[in-house]
């Protein structure tokens, strides 16, 4: 009996480890595929995390009006980009023109122009819409539609002080289908987009947002005077986007591109719509429109370096170097400077009036100045000039004309 009882005791260890070790696997592997499917579970919620946070990242660059959908971009009211440039793009013209010169022998040499335009019928006639620097000296001017059709075009009526003409084309009336334009309430971040022919490639459609609004330019073709009001965008505008519809994301035209700053990235300029509307009728009916009004000076804005050297405590504003004499800033008797300084390596005219404010709105540039101007008075107004002349403020009535015409 004892003998038996000894040999039996062994094989039960043996069968009780093998029971304990077998259970031990067991448990780890449940446990490791138990932790496994944990660990998969959240790498799969950090990745849908992930493209829930790209998605909201894709939203904030299209200023959050955009949503993004089976790769497709989607303004407001469902409109995705690719349907609205199917909606506008049989309304962009490509034009084409000569441009005669001559040599030192007077012997003529040709080159040729190229832009944009757009067709409209704000006053129930359709005319294709461009820059006047577009067409100014050109020769043989013709439209391209965008099915390939060309025709014939002539210049109905322009504006260099607005950088504006209208071209009339002898192309059927199923050709032109309208843009609609649009008063501009446009804020700064609001995204636009820019269609036209840049470097002759028709159709080119590119996007940005209104970086800034009010702004002026002057261009070679404006006897000097400024382009006032002009939007500007970081749409890239490239050469032959000029005269090209800047839009809205319904499709409505806010502007008309006008020019690009050399050397510079993500910033171009637009003519606003509001100067297309206020011209056109006068464009189309008259050939010209003579109402931008006129001050008569010349001068520069102020900065804090010579706000020092004329001794005053005022540091913004548009300081008059120079009083066209009979004009309307002589005859109300503002002055213009009298000591030509040094500031910061420029020769600047000091010790005219300097203009703060009109009818009591704030001016503290050129751009304040002839956007009001521009936006809100007229040729034969009597505006409230408020200056600072010797450090005293006065304001004096001033009543506007129209600008001399170029000639």
């Amino acid at each position: 009996m004892e003998l038996g009882e000894k040999s039996r005791t062994p094989r039960l260890f043996i069968v009780l480890t093998v029971a304990v070790l077998v259970s031990l696997l067991g448990g780890g592997m449940v446990g490791y595929a138990m932790s496994n499917l944990a660990i998969s579970n959240q790498l799969t919620d950090l990745e849908n995390r992930l493209l829930s946070a790209e998605e909201a990242l894709l939203n904030l660059r299209l200023t959050g009006n955009i949503s993004y959908e089976n790769d497709t971009y989607f303004l407001e009211e469902n409109v995705s980009l690719p349907q609205l440039y199917e909606q506008v793009e049989s309304s962009i013209v490509l034009i084409h023109g000569i441009e005669v010169g001559y040599d030192i022998f007077h012997r003529p040499y040709y080159s040729e122009v190229q832009g944009s335009g757009f067709v409209s019928n704000v006053t129930g006639q359709p005319v294709i819409i461009t820059n006047y620097h577009v067409v100014s000296s050109a020769i043989n001017i013709t439209v391209r539609f965008t099915n390939g059709d060309t025709y014939i075009a002539t210049v109905v009526g322009s504006d260099a002080y607005a950088d504006l003409a209208v071209l009339s084309a002898n192309a059927p009336e199923d050709e032109y289908r309208p843009l609609s334009i649009s008063l501009p309430t446009l804020e700064v971040g609001d995204p636009v987009l820019a269609l036209g022919n840049p470097y002759g490639l028709a159709g080119s459609l590119t996007s940005g947002i209104v970086s800034a609004l009010g702004r002026t330019i002057t261009e070679d073709l404006t006897g000097g005077y400024v382009i006032a009001n002009c939007i500007q965008t970081t749409t890239p505008i490239n050469p032959g986007n000029s005269g090209g519809p800047l839009l809205n994301y319904r499709g409505e035209v806010v502007g008309i591109t006008t020019a690009i700053v050399s050397d510079s990235q993500g910033i171009g300029f637009a003519i606003p719509s509001s100067t297309i509307l206020r011209e056109i009728e006068s464009l189309i009916s008259s050939g010209s429109y003579n109402s931008h009004p006129w001050l008569g000076a010349s001068g520069t804005d102020m900065t804090f370096e010579i706000a020092q050297a004329m001794s005053t405590n005022v540091t913004y504003g548009w300081l008059i170097t120079q009083v066209t004499s009979g004009g309307p800033a002589d005859k109300a008797g503002l002055r213009g400077g009298t000591t030509q300084k040094q500031i910061i390596g420029q020769i600047v005219t000091v010790g005219g009036d300097f203009v703060v404010a009109i009818d009591g709105t704030r001016i503290t540039s050129i751009d304040d100045l002839s956007t009001y101007l521009e936006e809100y008075t007229s040729p034969s107004q009597t505006i409230n000039a408020t200056i600072v002349r010797n450090n005293e403020t006065l304001t004096l009535p001033l009543t506007l004309e129209a600008r001399p015409a170029l000639t």
